[in-house]
């Protein structure tokens, strides 16, 4: 899923999130070391970092912010599995701040609650970098997709129809396998082109939640990007699992460079 917060199609969170992470587990490690050894240099070391960590978690917490809300897709693994990722994160930042307050100058040398507080703080951090890898790997967000014919992501949001009329999307650009996702009063909705054709299904896989529009599509089956369950787009039956349970479809007719979808 191509990130909502990127720069030059660069997502901006994975590029900021390695700050905080290596300044706040520095800021432990030097603080530890410092105090095990007795050398203030190292714990005052520690106190810089903390602030610079705090600061730079702040910024990168930003993009992953709106990636949170606008691209992981809703009611899925994924969404759920984001929101431990920011918690744990979060914590680690709330943790890191208590234990700089307490020790007050930077010049102080950190005692144990402080210590304790810092280890934590790492401890949540690691869980929290996990599972924003996970995110990357498994559920590929952030991951910008190219369809058949080297086909970039495409998305729309359109107006919710009146009663009984269909929902127009725009389908210029929109070359066979290729597929388009369509926000409609906030429905999930994609459109695809196949070798003869069109065809409107949700974008849900029944698995797991995955956004089948950033998935693959060949002979008019579409294939979810997170565990592979394969849907006929014509039916929206299942043609290979782990999912069991059926895609919904609409009927989908163009018209000139529109298509027409009834939902």
């Amino acid at each position: 899923m191509r990130s909502k917060a990127s720069f030059r199609g660069h997502p901006n969170h994975p590029a900021l999130i390695p700050f905080p992470l290596a300044f706040l587990t520095g800021a432990f490690l030097f603080d530890l070391v410092g105090v095990v050894i007795n050398r203030p240099a190292l714990w005052t070391t520690g106190a810089y970092l903390i602030v610079v960590g705090v600061i730079t978690g702040v910024f990168a917490a930003i993009p992953g912010l709106i990636d949170f809300l606008y691209t992981v897709p809703p009611n899925s693994s994924g969404k759920a599995r984001a929101l431990k990722h920011a918690s744990a994160m979060v914590s680690a930042l709330i943790l890191f701040t208590i234990a700089k307050w307490l020790r007050g100058d930077v010049t102080n040398q950190p005692g144990l609650p402080v210590l304790v507080l810092e280890a934590i703080g790492a401890a949540s951090l690691t869980i929290g970098g996990w599972l924003g890898g996970v995110l990357v790997s498994r559920n590929q967000v952030s991951i910008d997709h190219r369809y058949a014919g080297a086909g970039k992501w495409k998305e729309e949001n359109v107006d919710k129809p009146a009663s009984g009329q269909p929902v127009v999307v725009g389908i210029d650009g929109l070359e066979t396998n290729q597929m388009k996702l369509v926000h409609v009063a906030g429905k999930r909705l994609v459109v695809a082109r196949m070798d003869k054709g069109w065809a409107a299904f949700d974008d849900r896989c029944t698995h797991k939640g995955g956004s089948l529009a950033d998935g693959a599509m060949i002979c008019g089956s579409v294939q979810c990007p997170w565990h592979g369950s394969q849907f006929d787009v014509a039916t929206g039956s299942v043609k290979s699992g782990p999912a069991r349970e059926s895609i919904k479809t609409y009927r989908a007719e163009p018209s000139g460079h529109q298509l027409k979808v009834w939902l």
